[in-house]
């Protein structure tokens, strides 16, 4: 299996070394050569199988210069009942007939970043090892992606992480998981801006070639194509478990909703759904900051700046240039580099925006595709999270009620919906207290995190700020 770059660098590449690498030299993203296909007759193999066992039949589609034991081995240290908190992994919670919540917030960091990101660092580490390199990781969050990085690269031989954040703007839950850290090879930024200043930082000293080989930087956001194969996995156990026990389970179609802002989450069931997955509709749930819900409604893609980006009670999603929209793109208009290159650099450099409403291609995002989407602003939230408690005694978070709200609205007579959790809701306390009148349930481990020291830096919304950072320590 190859990777190559959706602005059309030439080079072709194995997994192990786009894993360390992050972006391509040309500022594209990677993706592999062509999706490999799964028929009915594998996926009814691999029903039966463990999530771990599940990950590694996945990921061994994708990745051929790690060997199999030890990527099977990879796999079974990572989704353990002991890490995950339950043998499913990613269990189904049943709503009512045909709707269901599939749980990914189990992990570490309560947070369904930690899917993806407890495999990077197993990965991380192994290849590391087998080169005798270091690795530092420069990476952005809105909020999760930092702390679920964080967790799993604490105390990993050869890495560093640096992690920025957008300041004041996550919840006090989201900030204390990060900045009471005090392992060595941690370090918090809190970048004096917006989650999109963070990640137009990432991309800059991605994009300086020499910084980036002379420091070893490597990034673990969702740009990095071993994140995004990881997520895959849960799509294909969430079908398994939505059609249990049916006659034609493996012919039967059902729909994701996922809350989306840097697309990441929900690219992965793009591939899922390119690899053979029986999804009949994909649907995107925005909140406020609806750049993604205004392109399937519209076709236009229009980025915003820093001023017009809200901030709101779901913040993991107030991001208004979505990274990972780029590898879907790239699918809806043939796999064109030279296009891409010019519609995310030149042309979103320059306006800002681009406009796809008139090109035959656009009206395949709907029917090839399976995109659909919707939006959910702070009073749905509010009445979704009430709603959900108040009928079937479940508690959901800021994020997975606007899934819920725009996933009620896409139902289809016969096709199940999933939605994505996406975090507990202990993480947006205020909210939940807010909507309920009482504090979400807090795990004992998580206890008085407010109160910990905090170990972070606050730095302007400036590159070369950061470049200096890194280099500093690095010595």
């Amino acid at each position: 299996m190859k990777y190559l770059s959706t602005r059309g660098h030439a080079d072709r590449k194995r997994f192990c070394e786009i894993l360390l690498e992050g972006l391509a030299p040309d500022g594209g993203l990677y993706l592999p050569e062509s999706y490999p296909r799964v028929d009915e007759s594998t996926l009814a193999k691999w029903r039966s199988l463990s999530y771990a066992d599940l990950a590694f039949e996945i990921l061994s589609l994708y990745i051929d210069d790690i060997p199999a034991d030890d990527l099977r081995a990879i796999c079974r240290k990572t989704y353990t009942e002991e890490v995950f908190g339950t043998k499913a992994i990613v269990p189904l919670k049943k709503l009512e007939d045909g709707f269901y919540l599939e749980a990914l917030s189990n992990g570490p960091t309560l947070a369904f970043k930690d899917m993806a990101m407890q495999l990077l660092g197993n990965l991380f580490e192994y290849e590391l090892g087998r080169r005798g390199e270091e690795l530092n990781i420069l990476g952005a969050t809105s909020g999760d992606t930092g702390s679920a990085a964080e967790y799993a690269m604490r105390g990993k031989q050869g890495v560093r992480v640096f992690m920025t954040s957008p300041h004041g703007r996550m919840s006090p839950f989201q900030q204390a998981q990060m900045f009471s850290l005090q392992d060595a090879n941690i370090h918090n930024l809190a970048v004096k801006g917006v989650f999109d200043d963070c990640q137009d930082i990432v991309k800059a000293v991605s994009n300086d070639l020499d910084f980036k080989r002379k420091y070893k930087i490597g990034t673990v956001n969702s740009i990095n194509w071993a994140r995004l194969m990881a997520q895959v996995v849960y799509y294909f156990a969430g079908y398994f478990q939505a059609t249990s026990g049916r006659v034609q389970a493996t012919q039967e179609k059902v729909s994701f909703t996922v809350p989306s802002g840097n697309f990441g989450n929900v690219c992965a069931g793009h591939v899922a759904r390119m690899m053979g997955l029986p999804i009949e509709r994909l649907v995107v749930a925005t909140n406020e900051n609806d750049v993604l819900d205004e392109f399937f409604r519209t076709g236009v893609y229009r980025v915003r700046g820093s001023a017009d980006t809200h901030e709101t009670s779901s913040p993991s999603m107030d991001i208004s240039k979505a990274s990972n929209f780029e590898r879907f793109i790239f699918d809806l208009l043939g796999r064109d580099g030279a296009k891409i290159k010019a519609l995310f650099g030149e042309q979103l450099n320059q306006t800002g925006q681009f406009d796809l409403s008139r090109d035959p291609a656009y009206a395949q995002a709907r029917s090839r595709y399976g995109f659909v989407s919707g939006k959910s602003v702070h009073a749905n939230r509010l009445a979704t999270i009430r709603d959900t408690w108040e009928r079937f005694g479940v508690m959901i978070d800021t994020h997975t009620a606007d899934g819920v709200k725009v996933a009620r609205e896409q139902l289809q007579a016969g096709v199940p919906m999933i939605v994505l959790e996406t975090a507990l809701p202990i993480k947006f306390a205020a909210t939940i207290v807010e909507a309920l009148g009482r504090e979400p349930e807090r795990p004992a481990k998580f206890i008085g995190i407010e109160d910990l020291p905090k170990r972070v830096t606050v730095v302007e919304a400036d590159v070369r700020v950061v470049k200096d950072y890194i280099a500093s320590h690095c010595r």
